[in-house]
């Protein structure tokens, strides 16, 4: 993953649910991603499926991905192609969705950025920069472990490719625990 990524926003507010993400009425296409990733965020925008791009990034307030477990909400976003969720808050368990199917989950504060901006996310130095309207925002960055997960594509790959979880830590990196 690159050390700094950059992409177009879509603006969404607080408590945005799984459902917005993936609304459950779909559930049944749930063995067809493609199709399912066609109503991604439906409820929430009925544009965005058909014109978010890859490389975009997907902007929210408070308690992003809220309600189900469900790891298609995750997984709807990746497939289209956003590189990144930052929002004030995320659901607890959104949050290790997103890192174990490889989508990058940043915490910081989101008033002021609309969609249609360009931000800057660099993943070395916690910072948001927000290119359209020229204020940055700090964040904490994510242990090198979980950045390795999100960097190879999520938990699975992840396993696979170093035929395990790979963990080798320095001193400052965290304890393991996934």
């Amino acid at each position: 993953m690159r050390r700094v990524i950059r992409g177009k926003v879509w603006r969404f507010g607080d408590g945005i649910t799984t459902d917005h993400i993936i609304p459950g009425r779909y559930y049944h296409l749930r063995g067809d991603l493609a199709a399912l990733t066609a109503h991604a965020m439906e409820d929430a925008d009925p544009g965005f499926a058909r014109a978010a791009r890859p490389g975009d990034i997907v902007v929210a307030g408070k308690n992003f991905g809220q309600g189900s477990s469900r790891e298609y909400a995750a997984l709807v976003l990746v497939e289209r192609g956003i590189q990144a969720v930052v929002a004030a808050s995320f659901a607890r368990i959104f949050f290790r969705n997103a890192i174990n199917v490889g989508l990058l989950p940043v915490i910081c504060d989101t008033d002021g950025i609309e969609t249609g901006d360009v931000l800057e996310i660099d993943l070395g130095a916690g910072v948001v920069r927000d290119l359209t309207r020229g204020f940055t925002r700090d964040f904490a960055p994510l242990p090198r472990w979980m950045l390795r997960i999100v960097e190879d594509g999520g938990i699975v790959p992840h396993i696979l490719a170093r035929g395990g979880f790979g963990f080798a830590f320095t001193e400052g990196e965290g304890d393991g625990r996934v």
